[in-house]
């Protein structure tokens, strides 16, 4: 079985990378829960403001936020304590990175959608 993916920095706008993502992992078969500033829909799955019951048991968290918009959500990621959290391009945040180490959480500094496409995601 696949296991869930929780997209932080989801957007409804098809030209964003979350967004992609969001399509992209659904047709992978990949579980996916999403997270953004506004409530929306894509490909089926709701966008949340606020962190949901569904979003408790991820494995991944992918991010699509500049790492000055992470902070707010540092306490809430390690608390989720998912097996792993992508740093997609634009989104490295080494002093993040330390704590989720720290933490037992790996991460990862890479594209979700390349992962996806040669299938090593």
């Amino acid at each position: 079985m696949k296991k869930k993916t929780l997209v932080l920095g989801s957007s409804e706008n098809t030209e964003r990378y979350s967004n992609k993502a969001i399509r992209m992992l659904k047709q992978f078969g990949y579980p996916v829960v999403a997270h953004g500033l506004r409530k929306g829909n894509v490909d089926g799955v709701p966008i949340e403001t606020t962190f949901t019951e569904e979003m408790n048991d991820v494995d991944t968290i992918t991010l699509y936020l500049s790492a000055k918009n992470q902070l707010p959500y540092y306490d809430k990621i390690i608390e989720l304590h998912p097996k792993r959290v992508l740093f997609n391009p634009g989104t490295e945040n080494y002093p993040f990175e330390q704590q989720l180490h720290e933490k037992g959480i790996e991460t990862e500094r890479a594209c979700t959608l390349v992962l996806l496409s040669t299938r090593t995601y």
